[in-house]
């Protein structure tokens, strides 16, 4: 048996899927996810009310060490949203629980380990990242009191799986707004009304962690029975860490492909980097919100797998390819409407500002060309089809260096973004030709 596989059911459970599914888990999610660049974006200007050049630059340095800690455990969300929507497709309550645990084990074990290790891992990172004097000493500052939100974080990766898997979406918005929300409220206070400097700025994360987790713990012992806690068997668990190392590769090379393009940038100038870096930050907040249909689509078509019901997984399909469209035009359109604000505010110069309006035409593009990649990743996760989904990611991001190496000395920085848009392509192209194979090989053919 294909340990990428769910588990067989012995009943096909019907059920309906209509727009309101859709756009029930949606548009909360939209909101929640939108919230996370924000605390990004106000964490910059609390840091720079501090007038100090080298502590925003060592925030950003540790930053790149915490995205590349929380990237690799990030699969712990992923993963236990799949298991947890397929379980409520089977109305396999047993299982749910089983796999709730098996993944609060691993993120308490994964936290722990980070703890341990965590003085050798900042100095290796910092020196790998080359931090020097001012801006290592701030870097170490920041990191030496966020690594301890470790454990926190890793864990609420297993309670949002969780609830998005039980397609809770207001739940996990309110979860999502209590760490965010939490996150800003105490980096102003104690930044820059108790002076903490950056201290404050990682206790505050620290402590909204810590509070978010409080709460889904909560939610857990409402939501759960106690009586059906069991440890999974060992077919389960070999399953759970496939999934879970086949979704870590895919979530590095995600990574890999977006740390590569910002390299290339650098190559070509630092006006084209700082342009490039601005019109990135519209391609953030556009994956945000895009990330509401691909959740939409992630919750939906686990639940299919686990009923064993082709009809409604078909109906997910086409649901969450219209809506991801419909947002992907308004996302586009919402780029164009303030992308004169936003590069006024944010480009350090008048040459920067020019080279960033030059290449906004691909960064607009982006959302609607990449649609299909968010949505397959929602529904990759789902049914953890990790195996492929994992391969295709790989041959992706192999495509996409190649045509770099291509594109960008004959085109400059137009090369680079029209290779980013066929990064985007090939994982939309071949996630979806894949699809109706993956589909009845785990449920059987589409009916007539």
């Amino acid at each position: 048996m294909d340990p990428n596989s769910p588990p067989a059911s012995p009943n096909v459970r019907p059920f309906t899927v209509g727009h309101g599914d859709v756009l029930r888990i949606a548009v909360p999610m939209m909101a929640a996810y939108l919230s996370t660049p924000l605390v990004g974006l106000v964490a910059t200007m609390v840091v720079g009310q501090l007038g100090e050049e080298a502590l925003i630059g060592g925030v950003a340095l540790a930053a790149v060490i915490f995205d590349v800690i929380f990237v690799s455990f990030n699969f712990l969300r992923a993963a236990t949203a799949g298991f947890t929507a397929q379980s409520l497709g089977a109305g396999d309550r047993v299982a749910e629980q089983r796999m709730l645990l098996s993944g609060l084990l691993i993120a308490l074990a994964g936290g722990l380990l980070i703890l341990a290790v965590h003085a050798p891992l900042g100095r290796l990172s910092l020196a790998v990242l080359g931090a020097e004097g001012e801006v290592a000493q701030a870097a170490s500052v920041y990191f030496g009191w966020r690594i301890w939100s470790a454990p926190f974080a890793l864990v609420n990766f297993v309670i949002f799986g969780w609830v998005i898997g039980l397609g809770r979406s207001i739940s996990a918005m309110v979860l999502q707004t209590l760490l965010n929300g939490l996150n800003l409220a105490l980096s102003l206070w104690w930044v820059l009304g108790l002076g903490w400097g950056l201290a404050g700025l990682a206790l505050a994360s620290l402590a909204a962690e810590a509070a978010t987790t409080l709460a889904g713990l909560v939610l857990i012992a409402v939501r759960t029975d106690r009586r059906l806690w069991t440890l999974p068997s060992l077919p389960e668990l070999k399953r759970l860490f496939s999934v879970n190392s086949d979704m870590m590769i895919r979530s590095f090379a995600l990574l890999l492909g977006l740390s590569f393009f910002t390299r290339q940038s650098g190559t070509l100038g630092i006006d084209i980097l700082a342009a490039n870096t601005i019109l990135l930050r519209f391609y953030f907040f556009g994956v945000a919100f895009l990330d509401g249909v691909a959740t939409a689509a992630e919750q939906l078509a686990g639940r299919a797998v686990g009923a064993r019901y082709r009809p409604a997984f078909d109906r997910v399909i086409a649901l969450t390819t219209l809506w991801g469209f419909v947002f992907a035009v308004l996302v586009s359109l919402g780029f164009l409407a303030l992308s004169g604000t936003v590069i006024a505010l944010a480009a350090p110069g008048p040459e920067v500002a020019r080279l960033a309006y030059l290449y906004l035409p691909y960064a607009v593009a982006l959302p609607i060309i990449g649609v299909v990649a968010f949505q397959m990743d929602g529904v990759y996760i789902g049914a953890t089809w990790s195996r492929e989904m994992r391969n295709l990611m790989l041959a992706s991001l192999v495509l996409y260096v190649a045509a770099c190496a291509v594109l960008q000395p004959l085109l400059g920085n137009h090369g680079l973004w029209i290779a980013l848009g066929l990064f985007q392509c090939a994982r939309s192209v071949a996630f979806r030709w894949m699809l109706p194979r993956l589909a009845t090989r785990t449920m059987g053919p589409a009916s007539a």
